[in-house]
């Protein structure tokens, strides 16, 4: 089943028979195992921490030709 979240990629889910095949592999696996609620608790966020001073997110509106002219000046 695919689902859009508000990001607006699409994301597949399993179908409950697709799971249970799944969580068999991972059983039958002696290297790799499910965590647990406490191990996933435990562990720490991924990404870089959060800054002291972040910076201001603010927003201008400009005009077709100054986007155009740089978006003229190539990629990015």
């Amino acid at each position: 089943m695919d689902v859009t979240p508000k990001a607006g990629r699409k994301v597949y889910l399993p179908s409950d028979a697709e799971d249970a095949k799944i969580n068999a592999g991972i059983a039958a696996d002696p290297d790799s195992r499910e965590i647990t609620d406490e191990e996933c608790t435990r562990m720490r966020p991924a990404g870089r921490p959060k800054a002291e001073i972040t910076k201001e997110r603010i927003s201008i509106r400009l005009s077709p030709e100054v986007i155009g002219y740089f978006r003229e000046t190539g990629k990015g």
